[in-house]
C-alpha cells in the first residue's frame, strides 16, 4: 500500500478531484515556467504547468494564475469531457478518477475516452484499466522512462498514475 496515495485520496475527498490531481500529480509531473517557451518535442509554445492553449511568445504569468489556469483546464477542457464519455464517471473509484483526469491532461482527452483503459472502465473493470492506462508511456515510437513513471508507480518524490489508481481500489 502507497502511503502517498492514501494521503492523496484523503485530501481528494476534502479538497475534490480536480485540486487533488492538479497537486498530487499534473503538477509534479508536468512542472510550472512562469514564462512561455518553446516546446521541442511538442512543436508549440508553452508556459505554466505544460499550457499550450493561446500561447504566445514573451508571455509571464504568476504562479497563482498558473494554478488558476491548471485548475480551470482540468475541470472544463478535461474533467466535463470524460464524464461525457465514460458513463458513470464521478461515480468511480477516486484513484482511478485521478489516474485517468492526469492521463487525460497528458495525451490529450480524445486519446483517452478512446483508450482501451476507458473502455475497460466502461466495462467496470477499474483494474484492468489502470493497467491499460500504463500503456502510454512512449514518445516517437520509443518508451520514455519519465512516462513509464508517471504511468506506473512514479519516483522517489513523485507518486505514479498507476500508485494512485490501485490505491483507489483497495
Amino acid at each position: 500500500m502507497s502511503a502517498r496515495a492514501r494521503k492523496a485520496l484523503a485530501s481528494g475527498a476534502i479538497i475534490g478531484l480536480v485540486a487533488m490531481t492538479a497537486t498530487y500529480l499534473t503538477e509534479p509531473w508536468e512542472g510550472t515556467v512562469n514564462k512561455a517557451y518553446w516546446d521541442r518535442l511538442g512543436s508549440v509554445w508553452t508556459i505554466c504547468t505544460g499550457e499550450t492553449l493561446s500561447v504566445k511568445p514573451g508571455m509571464v504569468k504568476t504562479d497563482a494564475e498558473c494554478k488558476e489556469m491548471l485548475l480551470e483546464r482540468l475541470e472544463n477542457d478535461f474533467h466535463q469531457p470524460l464524464t461525457r464519455c465514460i458513463r458513470g464517471f464521478d461515480k468511480a473509484p477516486l484513484g482511478w478518477q485521478g489516474a485517468m483526469l492526469d492521463e487525460a491532461y497528458n495525451i490529450g482527452v480524445g486519446a483517452a475516452c478512446s483508450s482501451t483503459a476507458a473502455k475497460r472502465a466502461r466495462a467496470g473493470d477499474f483494474k484492468g484499466s489502470c493497467h491499460a492506462m500504463t500503456w502510454f508511456n512512449r514518445a516517437g515510437g520509443k518508451v520514455i522512462l519519465g512516462l513509464k513513471k508517471r504511468r506506473e508507480f512514479g519516483d522517489a518524490n513523485r507518486m505514479g498514475e498507476l500508485e494512485l489508481c490501485l490505491e483507489g481500489l483497495r
